[in-house]
């Protein structure tokens, strides 16, 4: 290997990764723009010059040429010889009928409520508290039910961040011995049409709260399982559906303060039958310094809901505390883990 390909493999100086970890917001805030003009749907009608992009959407000509340029420079655009915009296989992922949800993970990780929710990080670290009810005057899940259009975007986005999380799970724990799985806060279905569709015998029930139950029927239709799924509108706060074989909370307890998660326990403990399983699907952490992905998404909780990602010891002590006896976590081939639990 030469001198001059080893210096280029060479990672950059360390400020030199530092500054671009920090402008990093850059980038968001390009892609944000990129979905929110829906730009992939554009280009995929046919809208496909930085003028006629423009035009549709309602920008300034040059400020419109200058961010297709950008980006470009990241991998999202490509700007053919005769000008013409296509989209690359990275933009493509932001068509809204794209089955990654990409969109409206950018949506909402860039929208308003979160971007203004970072923007008092320090207040979150300084009091615990959630900079999201400082700014936006009540609990993010409160606001999510008082505005229908961003609880779909963050139903989705949960599809987009977690997407690769319900196969990995159905195919690490064995579901196949139990009757009923009670999904407790399962949103429109996903982990559970996974788990369905890999093991015929279960019978599979979501319970949520009303304006997020109400979409998960056409959901689980699409994916062949509605047959075999039972939705139920309620709060976690207030009872579980009892008489289930497994009851699965998947990122539900990193959402909420220790308090409110033994509150639900408390509740998923009540419905419990003798032998059932508790199955907290969450990213454990591991100790030290060794990366993960929940390390940083431990930040949005901390930010945003004012919950918290665990470590297992942590998880083993809370689930002591609620009355249940820890038996093991199960790895995936995804971020998270399974943390199998009984009544203690």
């Amino acid at each position: 290997m030469s001198e001059a390909h080893h210096e280029q493999d060479a990672p950059p100086p360390p400020h030199v990764q530092v500054v671009q970890m920090a402008s990093s917001l850059w980038v968001s805030r390009l892609l944000y723009l990129a979905a929110k003009l829906g730009l992939a749907d554009l280009v995929a009608s046919g809208t496909n010059t930085p003028q006629a992009i423009a035009a549709k959407t309602k920008t300034h000509e040059r400020s419109m040429q200058r961010v297709l340029r950008a980006l470009g420079c990241i991998g999202i655009v490509e700007q053919k010889p005769d000008g013409t915009i296509a989209m690359t296989e990275l933009g493509d992922t932001l068509r809204s009928d794209h089955p990654g949800k990409a969109r409206s993970t950018v949506l909402m990780v860039g929208g308003p409520w979160m971007w203004q929710s970072w923007g008092e990080f320090e207040y979150s670290v300084a009091t615990g508290k959630t900079a999201t009810e400082k700014v936006l005057g009540m609990p993010a899940f409160d606001y999510l039910a008082k505005h229908p259009d961003q609880a779909s975007i963050f139903n989705e986005a949960m599809v987009g961040i977690h997407g690769q999380e319900p196969a990995a799970v159905a195919e690490a724990y064995d579901f196949s011995g139990f009757g009923t799985v009670v999904d407790v806060g399962g949103g429109t279905g996903n982990l559970i049409a996974a788990i369905l569709k890999k093991y015929p015998q279960p019978a599979g029930v979501i319970y949520d709260l009303p304006h997020v139950v109400k979409e998960a029927p056409a959901f689980l239709k699409t994916l062949g399982v509605a047959d075999r799924v039972k939705t139920e509108a309620g709060s976690f706060f207030e009872r579980v559906p009892p008489g289930g074989d497994a009851y699965v909370l998947s990122h539900v307890i990193h959402d909420w303060s220790e308090e409110q998660c033994l509150t639900i326990l408390g509740h998923c403990r009540k419905a419990m039958k003798p032998g059932a399983k508790l199955l907290i699907v969450e990213m454990v952490l591991p100790d030290g310094n060794e990366p993960h992905p929940g390390k940083m998404l431990d930040m949005v909780m901390l930010t945003v809901p004012g919950g918290e990602e665990r470590t297992a010891s942590e998880y083993r002590e809370l689930l002591g505390k609620a009355g249940f006896r820890m038996n093991r976590v199960v790895p995936t081939a995804s971020a998270v883990g399974v943390v199998e639990a009984e009544l203690g």
